[in-house]
């Protein structure tokens, strides 16, 4: 293994760790506090007064859960982090050689830019890829007219790896070196990034703090061209294509997924447009699904659901409701209707446990498939249970949930987010399902950590073989997020499908955990959660180190 040439260091010497936008005085960074604390009371006043309370009697993590998701979507936000996050240190160890290859050919516009960023970047060499300006020979850099040439130019150099480049897209300092390292290190064949976007101004805005690898994410949101470095010789054919399609190239034909370096290595002018999202649905087997449904009382919201299921684009459904002990007439009344007209009714009447409701009722289930559905549920379209089906069919995954909407149209659930809070939460909770949000995540199918039990499916095979829900350590609370996590450890990816849209009153039937017995639960489960999964220390691999683990949306950690 060789170690990255000095070639473009000025002095030979390595960069010193420096923050990726520059250093700030103490009375900007005063005023950047000042600005984001302004914008958070200005957003919310309410909440962010009572964090503020919090801090004040010594409550500090209170506090955070209730400031941190404000400052975070600051737009200042980023400069304070900048301004006072400690910088990347620099790998060490041996690092593998890259050739940048800066694309020209689309025009030379911020040329000296990208030029000026080399310097410290640590590459071991440049090509310049269309009609580089005269001052190109005096940087050493090679030039080539087109792609074609690009693999006999490298093999002339004898590097292995190049990291493509936009013109007038800038490097960081030793993006190489942390390019080349992780690289020797991981035996990946692509390894990408974090970035963010320059402004007019030249300032950095809109970091985008990058999953670890996701490829159901990838197939809609192209977060890895542009900001990436990868082998060229496995895909020397593909070059002449283009570069983004030679990255594909070799994203697929790679042994190894692509590894993220959770840094942000490049200071971008734009980034690419997600793809549109098919509302073609594919060919499925007709299985049958088992909808299994907890309740009791309530029969506005029961018979709110059940009305939904009736109307399911799917050709066979057997419907099994559990009833844990309902005492109103009209629900009694309601659940006696739906036995004459075919649904399977059992009786619990022992305390709520909504893991042994469900695990009694997969009992008697007769489906290939699992849909586990709250009562307080309601489908406004016929064709949710059809997306979930076709997620739930594919050998990689195990659990599939829905997009959840509260009643006024913000999101409920969007997959569920490890550590946030020390436990789980679910991603992009309250934020309008219209809004951009982060990156558009909430808006795209992808691989997530776990989905939420208020509406999943999971095929009855793959249920039992993780012994189902957990009775003992989560009557109530984590048990989706511990049954998703077990089938992940078998290989069966949770997958998260917003084509399939429900609005969830949540929590109607059983009511909040706000007593002091339900309170002593939870913290119960919590801390079974906490203990079996290490919810506490580990970073979610679809989230970041940089964002907040106090916040259900994506926001920065300041």
């Amino acid at each position: 293994m060789c170690l990255i040439s000095s070639a473009f260091l000025p002095n030979a010497a390595l960069p010193e760790p420096a923050p990726q936008c520059g250093g700030w005085p103490k009375l900007v960074r005063a005023g950047l506090t000042l600005r984001v604390h302004r914008h958070a009371l200005a957003s919310n006043p309410r909440q962010w007064l009572a964090g503020m309370w919090w801090h004040l009697t010594g409550r500090h993590v209170r506090a955070r859960s209730r400031i941190e998701p404000l400052i975070g979507s600051s737009l200042h936000a980023y400069r304070l982090a900048t301004a006072f996050g400690p910088s990347a240190a620099m790998p060490q160890g041996p690092a593998i050689p890259i050739c940048a290859v800066i694309d020209c050919s689309a025009g030379r516009d911020g040329w000296f830019a990208t030029v000026e960023s080399l310097g410290a970047a640590g590459f071991a060499d440049a090509i310049v890829v269309g009609q580089a300006p005269p001052s190109a020979a005096g940087h050493g850099m090679g030039n080539i007219p087109s792609l074609a040439q690009l693999s006999g130019a490298l093999a002339s150099r004898g590097i292995g790896w190049i990291c493509p480049i936009a013109c007038g897209d800038r490097f960081a300092p030793g993006a190489a070196l942390h390019y080349g390292a992780v690289a020797a290190q991981s035996g990946a064949a692509v390894v990408y990034a974090d970035d963010d976007l320059v402004d007019p101004t030249g300032e950095c805005v809109a970091p985008h703090f990058k999953p670890q690898w996701n490829s159901e994410l990838f197939r809609y949101v192209d977060y890895v061209s542009g900001a990436a470095a990868w082998r060229w010789e496995p895909v020397a054919d593909l070059l002449p294509q283009g570069l983004n399609c030679a990255l594909r190239g070799a994203i697929q034909r790679g042994t190894a997924e692509p590894v993220h370096v959770p840094v942000v290595l490049h200071h971008r002018r734009a980034r690419p447009e997600p793809q549109p999202l098919s509302t073609q649905l594919p060919r499925m087997d007709p299985v049958r699904v088992s909808i299994i449904i907890p309740t009791r009382d309530q029969a506005a919201l029961l018979s709110g659901c059940l009305a939904g299921v009736e109307r399911v684009a799917w050709p066979d459904v057997e419907l099994i409701i559990v009833d844990n002990g309902s005492s109103e007439r009209t629900a009694l009344d309601r659940l006696d209707r739906a036995a004459a007209d075919g649904a399977i009714v059992l009786r619990d009447t022992g305390p709520f446990n909504f893991s042994r409701l469900n695990n009694r009722a997969v009992e008697h289930a007769s489906g290939d498939l699992l849909c586990l559905l709250n009562n307080d549920v309601e489908m406004p379209d016929a064709d949710w249970l059809a997306w979930l089906v076709a997620a739930a069919q594919r050998a990689d995954v195990g659990a599939a949930g829905a997009q959840l909407l509260y009643a006024d149209g913000t999101i409920q659930h969007a997959g569920v987010v490890l550590g946030v809070g020390g436990g789980a939460a679910h991603a992009h909770r309250g934020l309008p399902s219209a809004a951009s949000g982060y990156f558009g995540r909430h808006c795209y199918p992808q691989f997530v950590s776990a989905v939420t039990g208020a509406c999943l499916v999971v095929e009855r095979s793959k249920f039992l073989a993780v012994g189902g829900l957990d009775e003992r350590d989560f009557p109530v609370a984590f048990n989706d997020v511990d049954l998703c996590l077990k089938l992940n450890a078998k290989g069966w990816a949770s997958y998260y499908e917003p084509r399939a849209r429900l609005i969830h009153h949540e929590s109607k039937s059983r009511g909040l955990d706000r007593d002091p017995v339900s309170r002593a639960r939870f913290a119960g489960e919590l801390a079974a959660l906490k203990r079996k999964w290490h919810t506490d220390t580990i970073i979610d691999r679809f989230h970041h180190p940089r964002l907040s683990r106090f916040s259900d949306q994506f926001v920065l950690a300041v």
